[in-house]
This record gives structure tokens, C-alpha cells and sequence, in this order.
């Protein structure tokens, strides 16, 4: 079917919830994609860094046919293969860093996207406060959880709640949860500390993207991250770290977080962790996550045979293939090279997850749509910002490529 043709389909059939470009994607491999047209375009998005393996990674399509030719869904009433050894090579991946010689294990509830996993954070958060209490004879039942200015967690209710940008709460207020957020400058330690002060009391949790990305990929300092450690241990609070863009080797290390020694109570994660497949999860230390009982949170298809093998695999070739090398590697290289662009103001990132600022000359979403032209696919989070995902298997060459087309469209 043409282009025309599926845009004339969803003009009447599919809910404007998108922007979308003028491109009918039908074929990829690795980093490469073609539209209907047979146009070829090198992908700086990555599915918003779904992608990690590259698009139709030979390992994954394998694994993909044999498990829907063996069993795709019996739901969670069952034990399947697979899950439990995701789960430890979860926990394995979080304790990296941990300097105890045996480390509490973590565990994970699978679920079907970043803002699922992210609304199992909240609940547990929430739940484990109020057993706190209870096991100290206390009937306080905290329930504020601290947030970043400019943070996303999710479009569902609840993390949409937990959302500090007002243009996207703005159509859905007031939210039935707002107030239970109370919104925080990044990396401002004395305002953190501040807001403790005041509320600690009230406070169950802090919910942070060690790299805020879809305001346009903004790390947190180390010393932040230190400082959110401290105040949440000291009240008796859960740490979270929403790690669902910034995650699964996206910025080199397993987890964002682990660029600095910081260990949280919860992680959440989603977008590549099964490399295209729908998949989220929530891990956490397991005296946190032991508040949790049969029947008290759930999931019809978190957890599938489809998304288990996936992500059992995704681990695997990452592993096999030396791919978070080649992101820090890769990674650098974009940094260096993005910065020598006209017009450049600053470079933001870590690993494979960037951000370029440009001055007031450069129109952000005016480059993005003129880059289809010029066989690129990117993506614009601002007036003057272009944010880049790439799947983690992208070379240097790419980036070369990616380099001489932009400066042409510059």
C-alpha cells in the first residue's frame, strides 16, 4: 500500500495523537530503514531508542520465529522459560557496581511499557511508606513523591501526574494525583534540600531520570544523584531512577545511574530492552519489593513468551557482540563531531544518547523535516534542539555520514 493510500486511512481511521512525517517505513537492517518508495535513511532515532540491536538484528528475528512457532502467551498464572534467568541477569546488571560481596538480589516485575513500569514504581514506593509505618505502630501514611522539573515519566494518568512539563498536563487538568508531586530544579542541591526539609514528613519517594531525555537529554551530576541518596535514606524514602530511555546500555554502562556510585531502591526500564518487542519492567532490592503479594499488582501480557525470549536475547548479543563498548566509543565520537556543526551551542549526553542545542538561526523541526530528503531520520525536542538515539550497533562511518549530510542542511 502507498503512502497516500495508508495517509488517507488513518486521516479517517486513527486517532491524531501524531505528527506523523511524510514517509511510509516498510523494511530495516541495522541502521539502515526503506520506505515504500525504496529510499534509503540512516536511523538517528532508533524507535525513540527502542532499536538497541539494530533493526531485524538476525539473532532476534531467530529467536522471535522459533518462540511464536513454540508458544507466545499462556499468561501469568504459569511459570514459562526464560523469566527467571532475565530476572537474575537483571539483578546481575543493577548489582554491577555494589561493593558488597554478596549484594541483595533485585526483583522484577515485567510489564508492557516505560509508563507500566513506572506506574508498578509509584505503587510500590507508596505501599512499601505505608508498611514502614505500620511496622513502627505509626497510622502516617506518606505519599508525596519528589519529581524533576522537566521530567517525563509517562502519558497514562498517574505518571502523567508525575510529569513536571505543564504543556503536556495541560489538556488533562487538573490530574487526579497532581499534588502528590512536588516538582524539583535538576541538579540544584540546595532546593532539594530544601523541599525535604519542609516536606519530609510527607515524602515516600523520589522518582529521577539520571538522564532527562525527552526534554532534550540533560544528565544529572553525580553530586545531585548523591544528594537524592542521602534525603530519601535519611526519612526512610525509596530512590527511583526511571530508566527507561536512559537505560539498557543506552548510555554505555548497563544503566545510566551507574556513571555514578549511587545504588536506588527501584529501577525502572522499557524501550530497548527488547530491542522493538513491547516490554517494560520494574526491578527492586527485594526487602522493597517483598511488600508486594500475590493478586496486589498485575499484568495480562507483561511478561510474554514473545517479550521474554526477546529480551533474553537482547541481553545475550549485547554481551556476545562487545556493543556497550562500541557505544562509549561511537558515542564520543557523535559528541565531537556534533560539536564541530555551524551554529552548535552545546552537546549534551552520554553514551548513544545525545543532544544538539543550536542557536536561534537553526529551526530544530525544520532540519528534521528537510533531513528525509537527505536520507536521515531524526528527531527535534525543541525550538533549536535535535536529540539522537541511534541503535546501539551505529560506527563511526554513521556518524560521518550523519556529520557531512547535517552540515549540508545547516
Amino acid at each position: 500500500m502507498t503512502l497516500k493510500q495508508q495517509q488517507q486511512l488513518e486521516e479517517t481511521y486513527v486517532m491524531h495523537t501524531f505528527g506523523r512525517k511524510p514517509v511510509e517505513l516498510v523494511r530495516g537492517e541495522g541502521m539502515h530503514v526503506w520506505d515504500d518508495e525504496g529510499n534509503d535513511y540512516l536511523d538517528f532515532i532508533g524507535g525513540i531508542g527502542v532499536i538497541s540491536l539494530g533493526h531485524c538484528h538476525p539473532a532476534l528475528v531467530k529467536t522471535l520465529s522459533d518462540q511464536a512457532a513454540k508458544l507466545m502467551h499462556v499468561s501469568n498464572y504459569y511459570y514459562i522459560e526464560g523469566r527467571g534467568e532475565l530476572a537474575k541477569k537483571l539483578s546481575d546488571l543493577l548489582n554491577l557496581n555494589d561493593k558488597d560481596d554478596q549484594p541483595e538480589p533485585w526483583q522484577t516485575f515485567f510489564a508492557n511499557s516505560g509508563a507500566e513500569a513506572n506506574e508498578c514504581a509509584i505503587k510500590l514506593a507508596r505501599l512499601y511508606a505505608r508498611r514502614q509505618r505500620e511496622a513502627a505502630g505509626s497510622t502516617a501514611r506518606p505519599q508525596l513523591i519528589i519529581v524533576l522539573e522537566r521530567s517525563f515519566h509517562g502519558r497514562t494518568c498517574e505518571t502523567l501526574s508525575a510529569t513536571a512539563q505543564p504543556v503536556k498536563q495541560e489538556a488533562f487538568s487538573p490530574l487526579p494525583t497532581e499534588k502528590l508531586y512536588v516538582p524539583v530544579p535538576a541538579n540544584d542541591v540546595a532546593a532539594l534540600e530544601k523541599t525535604f526539609a519542609e516536606r519530609g514528613d510527607e515524602i515516600c519517594g523520589m522518582l529521577i531520570e539520571p538522564v532527562q531525555g525527552e526534554c532534550g537529554v540533560y544528565p544529572c551530576s553525580e553530586e545531585y544523584l548523591q544528594a537524592a541518596r542521602r534525603l530519601t535514606s535519611a526519612i526512610g524514602a525509596v530512590l527511583i531512577f526511571d530508566e527507561v530511555q536512559c537505560g539498557m546500555f543506552r548510555c554505555g554502562t548497563p544503566f545510566g545511574y551507574q556513571h555514578s556510585d549511587v545504588q536506588p531502591d527501584i529501577v525502572t526500564m522499557a524501550k530497548g530492552i527488547a530491542g522493538g518487542v513491547p516490554m517494560g519492567a520494574c526491578a527492586a532490592r527485594a526487602h522493597v519489593a517483598q511488600v508486594f503479594e500475590p493478586g496486589i499488582h498485575g499484568s495480562t501480557f507483561g511478561g510474554s513468551c514473545l517479550a521474554i525470549s526477546a529480551a533474553n536475547t537482547v541481553l545475550d548479543t549485547i554481551a556476545a557482540e562487545g556493543i556497550a563498548q562500541n557505544v562509549e566509543e561511537v558515542g564520543a565520537y557523535l559528541r565531537e563531531r556534533l560539536a564541530e556543526l555551524p551554529h552548535i551551542v552545546e552537546v549534551r549526553g552520554l553514551g548513544l544518547m545525545n543532544a544538539a542545542e543550536f542557536d536561534d538561526a537553526v529551526d530544530a523541526s525544520a532540519v528534521v523535516a528537510k533531513a528525509l530528503g537527505s536520507g536521515l531520520l531524526l528527531n527535534a525536542t525543541g525550538a533549536h534542539t535535535l536529540r539522537f538515539l541511534p541503535p546501539l550497533v551505529c560506527t563511526k562511518e554513521d556518524i560521518d555520514t550523519l556529520i557531512a549530510r547535517l552540515n549540508d542542511l545547516l
